[in-house]
């Protein structure tokens, strides 16, 4: 049996919320969750839309991490 370890070099992980205070504790968890796989955040991008169904503001979020060097 061969056992390998890979290091994960870049991971792009998604978040959505009703509120910008729930949005920002799921990526500050996610952070501190990626530092132990020691990545780090590369990039964010973030926007809101009107959900009409729902008749709020869905707030998402896509943050790119990175193997940190």
């Amino acid at each position: 049996m061969d056992f390998r370890l890979d290091r994960i070099e870049d991971k792009v992980e998604l978040y959505e919320a009703y509120d910008l205070k729930t949005l920002q504790r799921q990526i500050e968890e996610q952070i501190d969750n990626n530092k132990a796989l020691l990545l780090r955040v590369r990039s964010v991008q973030h926007h809101a839309v009107f959900q009409p169904n729902a008749n709020k503001v869905l707030y998402t979020a896509v943050v790119h991490y990175a193997a940190a060097t």
